[in-house]
């Protein structure tokens, strides 16, 4: 594979051409923000449209388990200064980034890459928090995680948008996922509401699954306004060497997807099955048959990795430009898509009817409630008995299994085929195993001795503070009921996760790349197969803890082996 190496000097020139990037955010230009209307993106400040023509811009995150061990491009000015011209070269505007560290500065990237007109469109989730397609749960942690990214970006202009989610229902059998991630997009939207940030977009990132692609794409763009996603990406990787409109299926998609009432693109594309990729794609992806529909595409990937889709490779903080950066490169400067203009632009659609259930498709259109600190710490408070503190979260699994086989453990349960949710599902496993312990406690008898599980459990006074009392009432001690009003700031040692204490809920292929990972989330490179588009997987590591559903679906079968391990009343 031929290079092309930059010298210092080069890089220096090419930088000066595109414009210097700023050192300091008071001297960056703003951007103006991106807005939605219809299916199509618009700039805030004239009304032209806008076309996404992006590059996934991350090093490979797959094993990332806590914000200290993300490689985040954003936080790194000496390397995204020396990147950026040749994002620019790309004729980039948008760069995608999969997860993001909360802790750290993210001004000097961020400005620099606003003085070079780069938006960043960042997704929510990291690789070790994220909606698990296997154990599907949308929780405080969770609800933490994505909206400390939200408060950490909300200020740039050039943030476009956020991903809630990346290929977690990647099939058939766990659409059951897909109502956690809507929940998650609802709740992100208002939360900025909330917090008064500019409107910013959220969405969804989806595989090209044959069987649940449309289906998919219909869910999270139904509903309510306050509910469905503002836009919503396709990772696409259908057109491999040359092709055609036709042959590719981008015709088939185009198709799909022409009655969506919101803005739709390629969130990654660029098969590699044949290489070097030539991207004749982009010119048909930018042309006139696909941009009534498309709102144009983001090229996987910048840095190159074993899956061999990178553009450049960096080699001694040295950027080398690949076979497939100049190809890119020279089909990026022949595009000239037609641009409509926001104020005499009349949407086809503006509603989208949610799809119904069948043999491939089982998410309900009710979603979980929003997660909320304040009320898991008054029912925490509320409780006579409470798992020991001693007790490792190793062990929670045989408790559930043992306790969930006396009582109705469905408070702290939720179930995205069914609609079903807990009031509690959101809670920590210890506030959940808590609560569960205390049912027990109390319908046998509320004895001293029905609070002992080999001691696993101890008894503590019960409080109801006066903020709490009606929510909890309201909910009643099944946990199945729903408090018509919220709960804030008002629990002893409570974070403000979220103020809602709703326990109902809110209502509302051919290139198919599979995963053997519950991980859906985030990001990015190295697990993308380099031989075929349809068989690239991301593996993400498996959530550490047993399913909290799966472990009470399964107590009959563990009964014995739980009974036999001594965890019964002392």
């Amino acid at each position: 594979m031929l290079f092309q190496t930059f010298s210092t000097l080069a890089l220096g020139a090419l930088y000066a051409a595109s414009g210097a990037v700023a050192a300091s955010s008071s001297s960056a230009t703003k951007l103006p923000a991106i807005e939605v209307a219809g299916n199509k993106f618009f700039y805030s400040n004239n009304g032209s449209q806008f076309y996404i023509k992006g590059v996934a811009y991350q090093a490979d995150t797959a094993n990332s388990s806590s914000d200290d061990s993300i490689d985040d491009p954003l936080a790194d000015y000496s390397k995204c200064s020396r990147d950026i011209p040749y994002l620019q070269k790309l004729q980039t505007n948008v760069v995608r980034v999969y997860a993001v560290n909360t802790t750290l500065d993210h001004s000097q990237c961020m400005e620099a890459l606003a003085d070079a007109g780069i938006y960043v469109i960042a997704d929510l989730s990291t690789p070790a928090d994220s909606v698990n397609r296997n154990d599907p749960t949308w929780d405080i942690a969770l609800y933490q995680r994505y909206t400390g990214v939200v408060d950490a970006f909300a200020n740039y202009t050039n943030v476009l948008g956020f991903f809630a989610g990346n290929e977690v229902t990647n099939n058939a059998s766990n659409t059951d996922a897909s109502p956690f991630v809507k929940a998650a997009v609802r709740d992100v939207k208002q939360y900025i509401k909330d917090k008064k940030y500019r409107t910013i977009p959220v969405g969804y990132s989806s595989n090209d699954d044959e069987d649940t692609r449309v289906a998919m794409a219909d869910y999270f763009a139904c509903g309510d306004e306050d509910q469905k996603a503002d836009f919503y990406g396709i990772n696409m990787y259908e057109w491999c060497g040359d092709s055609t409109y036709q042959k590719s299926g981008y015709e088939d998609r185009t198709n799909d997807f022409k009655n969506l009432s919101i803005p739709i693109f390629f969130s990654e594309y660029g098969c590699n099955a044949v290489t070097p990729r030539k991207f004749t794609e982009v010119q048909t992806l930018y042309g006139d048959q696909m941009t009534d529909v498309w709102s144009g595409g983001i090229v996987y990937m910048y840095f190159e990795e074993t899956n061999k889709y990178g553009l450049v490779s960096i080699d001694d903080d040295k950027v080398k430009t690949l076979t497939d950066f100049d190809n890119l490169s020279s089909q990026m400067a022949k595009i000239s898509p037609s641009a409509a203009k926001n104020s005499s632009y009349t949407a086809k659609s503006t509603s989208l009817s949610c799809p119904a259930t069948g043999k491939y498709w089982k998410a309900n259109t009710k979603l979980p409630p929003t997660p909320s600190k304040d009320l898991c710490t008054c029912m925490e408070d509320s409780l006579s008995c409470v798992v020991d503190d001693k007790v490792d979260e190793d062990d929670y699994s045989d408790l559930f299994s043992y306790i969930c086989s006396k009582v109705d453990c469905s408070g702290i349960t939720a179930n995205g085929t069914s609609g079903d949710y807990g009031s509690y599902s959101f809670c920590s496993a210890k506030e959940q195993l808590s609560f569960v312990m205390n049912l027990y406690y109390e319908k046998n008898g509320g004895s001293k001795s029905d609070c002992s599980f080999s001691g696993s459990a101890s008894l503590k006074s019960a409080t109801t503070k006066s903020a709490c009392s009606s929510a909890l009432k309201q909910i009643g001690s099944s946990g199945l009921g729903s408090a018509s009003k919220s709960v804030t700031g008002s629990a002893s040692g409570s974070s403000s996760a979220s103020a809602s204490s709703s326990a109902s809920g809110s209502s509302d292929s051919s290139s198919s790349k599979g995963s053997s990972s519950g991980k859906g989330d985030s990001s990015s490179s190295s697990k993308k197969s380099s031989s075929t588009a349809s068989t690239k997987e991301k593996n993400f590591a498996a959530a550490s803890k047993a399913s909290l559903s799966q472990v009470i679906l399964s107590f009959v079968a563990t009964l014995g082996v739980v009974a036999g391990a001594g965890f019964a009343l002392a």
